[in-house]
């Protein structure tokens, strides 16, 4: 199974690399998340190269079931924050 970094695990590890204060790291990458909610929200598409791009992604809405009695039930359209890699591994 895959390591899974909390915030405050990447947040200490970025600090120990960059030769930062974990308080500064913490602050610059809170600053950063913010600013790419803020962004998107705003239908703008953030592309880092050699990272990835964050964009808004669009679900249209669509019929679905509950699973403990079978109804078919509505699924509303919604919106949500999407990242495609452009890191090969």
């Amino acid at each position: 199974m895959a390591e899974v970094l909390s915030k405050t695990a990447l947040v200490d590890k970025v600090a120990e690399a960059a030769g930062v204060s974990k308080k500064d790291t913490k602050s610059v990458v809170d600053a950063l998340m913010e600013t790419v909610k803020e962004s998107v929200g705003k239908n703008a598409e953030i592309r880092l190269i050699g990272f990835g791009t964050f964009k808004k992604a669009q679900r249209a809405a669509r019929k679905g079931r509950n699973p403990q009695t079978g109804e078919v039930i509505n699924i509303a359209a919604s919106e949500s924050l999407a990242f495609k890699s452009s890191v090969k591994y």
